[in-house]
C-alpha cells in the first residue's frame, strides 16, 4: 500500500462571529485518549507552567488491529477487548470529572470497513465520542509532543512516530529560528504544519509522510517467512522502499545540526536494552540520546537472541517481544538513510500532543523554555 499524502485544502466558509467562551479554570483537568492498532492509552492531566502534571493514566494492549490486514475488518474479539478497556477509561473520566477531552482513533479505525459501526457501538455502550483523525493530524500531534526534547543546536529535525498500523515522519527545518526559540517554534505547529503568518520565527515543515506500515502491519505482511534474520532484512528493505516519495530521502544529510526524535514502544524498548534495565524506568529513558551505532548494536543483539531468547528477555517484555523485530526493522531503515549521533528517545506521543494542543488552544500554558 502506497504512503498517503494530504489532499489540497479546500475553501473555507466565512466564520460566523460569536462571543468568546470563558477561559477554563487553571485547575481544570484535561484528558487525551489514543486508540491505536495495538494499544488503548489515556492521560488525565492538569496544566502546570509550560507543561502539565499527570493526574491519572491508563494503558492496555487491546490488539484492535488483529486480523485487519487479512480481512479489512475489526474482529468481534478485538472490539470486545477494546470496549472493555474503554469502559475503564470512561470510569476514570467520570471519577475525575473531566470535561475537556479529545478521544481519538488512528490507523486501525481509518482502514477498517466496519469502523463506523464500532465507533457507534462505543458511543452507545460507554458514552465516549471517539473521532478518527487523519494521518496529518496524527503526525502533527506527535511532533508537538516532542517539542521539549528538541535541542537548541538542531537545524534540521526528523520526528518519527512508529505506531502499530502506520509510521509518521515529519522533517522540519528550524535553522532560521533563533536557537533559544527552537523548541517553542516546534510547539507552535499545533496550529498546523503551514500556519498563518506569525510575528514569531517559524519552523518550516519541509515534508511529511504517513507510511501505512507499523509494527503490527509490517510483521503481518512477512509472517510467512520462517527464517528470523531473513524476515528482519526483508521488513527493513521493504519499509525503506516506502520512503521513496519522502522528499528528504533523496538528499544526503550531514550529522552536524541534525536530530531525530523517535516516539514509539520500539524506540523506548531499544533504549531500555541499551541501558541494561531489568525493569523499565521512564525517567531514565525519556530524553535519552543515542547514536546510530549504539542502536545498531542493540538490534544485532536482538537478532542473536532469536525468537525464543527475545521472549525470555526481561528488557523486551512479554507485550513487546512479538513486535520488537518489525519495529527494529523500521528503525534500522531510517538510520540507514539518515545516520545520526543524536537520536532522542521520547516516551511520549499522541496523548501528550493532544494535551499540549488543547491547553495551547485554551491559553492555559505559560510561555517560556520547556
Amino acid at each position: 500500500m502506497a504512503p498517503r499524502r494530504p489532499k489540497g485544502a479546500g475553501a473555507f466558509p466565512k466564520p460566523v462571529e460569536s462571543p468568546a467562551p470563558n477561559p477554563p479554570d487553571q485547575c481544570e483537568l484535561y484528558a487525551a485518549l489514543d486508540l491505536g492498532t495495538n494499544s488503548c492509552r489515556m492521560l488525565i492531566a492538569q496544566p502546570k507552567g509550560s507543561g502539565f502534571h499527570v493526574v491519572d493514566s491508563f494503558s492496555k494492549s487491546v490488539q484492535l488491529g488483529t486480523g485487519l490486514e487479512r480481512s479489512g475488518r475489526l474482529s468481534r474479539a478485538s472490539m470486545a477487548r477494546t470496549l472493555q478497556a474503554l469502559r475503564i477509561c470512561q470510569q476514570k473520566l467520570k471519577r475525575n470529572k473531566v470535561r475537556r477531552m479529545r478521544l481519538v482513533a488512528t490507523e486501525a479505525c481509518r482502514r477498517a470497513k466496519n469502523a463506523g459501526d464500532f465507533i457507534a457501538q462505543v458511543r452507545r455502550e460507554t458514552g465516549l465520542k471517539l473521532e478518527i483523525i487523519a494521518p496529518e493530524e496524527e503526525a502533527r500531534l506527535a511532533v508537538i509532543s516532542c517539542a521539549p526534547l528538541v535541542s537548541t543546536r538542531t537545524d534540521n529535525l526528523l520526528v518519527v512516530d512508529i505506531g502499530g498500523g502506520s509510521t509518521e515522519l515529519v522533517w522540519i527545518d528550524i535553522s532560521s529560528v533563533p536557537r533559544r526559540d527552537r523548541p517553542a517554534a516546534i510547539m507552535r505547529l499545533h496550529a498546523g504544519f503551514h500556519p498563518a503568518e506569525s510575528p514569531f520565527p517559524a519552523a518550516k515543515v519541509v515534508d511529511w509522510i504517513s507510511v501505512p506500515l507499523g509494527v503490527a502491519t509490517l510483521r503481518d505482511q512477512f509472517a510467512d517467512v520462517e527464517d528470523d534474520a531473513a524476515r528482519f532484512a526483508l521488513m527493513s528493505w521493504f519499509f525503506e522502499e516506502n520512503l521513496a516519495e519522502f522528499a528528504p530521502y533523496k538528499d544526503e544529510q550531514t550529522r552536524e545540526g541534525f536530530q531525530i526524535v523517535g516516539t514509539s514502544g520500539t524506540v523506548t524498548t531499544v533504549a531500555a536494552s541499551h541501558l541494561g534495565l531489568k525493569r523499565y524506568d521512564r525517567t531514565k529513558v525519556d530524553g535519552l540520546r543515542m547514536t546510530s551505532d549504539q542502536i545498531d548494536k542493540v538490534i544485532r543483539s536482538y537478532l542473536d537472541l532469536g525468537p525464543t531468547g527475545r521472549r525470555r528477555d526481561p528488557r523486551i517484555g512479554e507485550d513487546r517481544h512479538a513486535l520488537i523485530m518489525s519495529g527494529s526493522a523500521i528503525l534500522q531503515a531510517l538510520l540507514r538513510c539518515w545516520p545520526t549521533d543524536r537520536l532522542s528517545v521520547a516516551d511520549r506521543g499522541l496523548r501528550e500532543g493532544l494535551l499540549y494542543a488543547q491547553m495551547s488552544a485554551d491559553g492555559v500554558l505559560e510561555d517560556g523554555p520547556f
